[in-house]
């Protein structure tokens, strides 16, 4: 896909991501927004997305100028999704029902395409590795390599996942070469933890449950649990991967509940479980690794499925 091209005629160019948008959206968003504003001054780019975890907002350059509202009965002639598809766009997605021109990038293996133009690779590391891919070294420049870099590093867990591949690797090393700060990146986009995000990190391991032998870990955490703690979404993040750190754990799954009656569930593998197959029976997606989903009304079901599905898998 060559990106001037699909969008050579257009004057007016939105993009947007999922909602509760992580490293790798941003910084996917971000780092196109920055490069099309570079080879195509002439045209208005703008990013939509949610609310940016503080730790990315500080990272990714140029977030200062994303919108978090759409203009009333505002229409751009192109909508690029990336790292999501529609339908997980939030508050944007009347814009990518009106564009005329609609470009679809993703790692998601969940993800078949929703757009005319489509570059979906289940096999990249990020999405940000991809649109790296596509800009090439020449258009590159400091600040959508920094974002591109964030991307990269949080979603291959500091290149610790599977999905990373020797591309991903010389993908790193070319963005690296620009000389922004990477290892400042590294350790406040992946590491860094403020106080309240240390207790939760606490509070669940205090509550999780070692299952099927020591193999599955669950944590369910409820509003009023989160309540008593202050928690909020950002002090939620990443932490089914920490609890897959545990020895002799292959998947974990950690459930909290965002509001009444609505909860989100991230699910995370080491070798064995594919968890995204399982997140799909929820109408959610992902990756083989590490995956999410919705669950609407009582919990204890779902769970109950879930580790059906993950004794099977075990065992099998």
């Amino acid at each position: 896909m060559v990106l001037t091209e699909v969008l050579r005629d257009c004057r007016s160019i939105a993009v947007g991501g999922h909602v509760n948008p992580d490293g790798d959206c941003a910084g996917a968003c971000m780092g196109m927004a920055l490069y099309l504003r570079k080879v195509m001054p002439e045209a208005r780019v703008d990013v939509f997305l949610e609310k940016l975890p503080p730790e990315v907002e500080r990272n990714v350059p140029g977030t200062e100028s994303v919108l978090h509202e759409v203009p009333q009965d505002a229409v751009y002639d192109a909508f690029i999704v990336l790292d999501a598809v529609n339908g997980r766009l939030g508050f944007s997605e009347p814009l990518f029902d009106r564009a005329r021109v609609t470009v679809n990038i993703d790692h998601h293996v969940s993800n078949s395409g929703c757009a005319a133009h489509n570059y979906v690779d289940g096999y990249a590391g990020s999405t940000c590795e991809l649109i790296a891919e596509l800009i090439g070294k020449e258009d590159m420049d400091a600040e959508i390599a920094q974002a591109l870099y964030v991307g990269i590093v949080t979603d291959t867990g500091v290149f610790q996942y599977p999905s990373t591949s020797e591309k991903t690797m010389r993908t790193a090393g070319m963005l690296m070469s620009f000389g922004f700060d990477f290892s400042k990146v590294v350790r406040e986009v992946f590491f860094l933890m403020t106080p309240l995000q240390m207790r939760m990190r606490g509070a669940a391991f205090e509550r999780a449950e070692l299952l099927l032998g020591g193999r599955y870990i669950l944590c369910v955490m409820d509003r009023a649990l989160q309540e008593k703690y202050g928690a909020d979404r950002d002090s939620l993040d990443s932490i089914s991967s920490e609890l897959l750190l545990t020895e002799g754990v292959d998947c974990s799954v950690f459930a909290h509940e965002t509001e009444p009656g609505v909860w989100r569930v991230s699910m995370r593998s080491v070798k064995i479980v594919d968890v995204v197959s399982i997140a799909c029976l929820f109408d959610g997606g992902g990756h083989t690794r590490a995956a999410g989903c919705t669950v609407y009304g009582a919990i204890e079901p779902a769970l109950q499925k879930i580790e059906k599905e993950v004794r099977q898998q075990l065992h099998a």
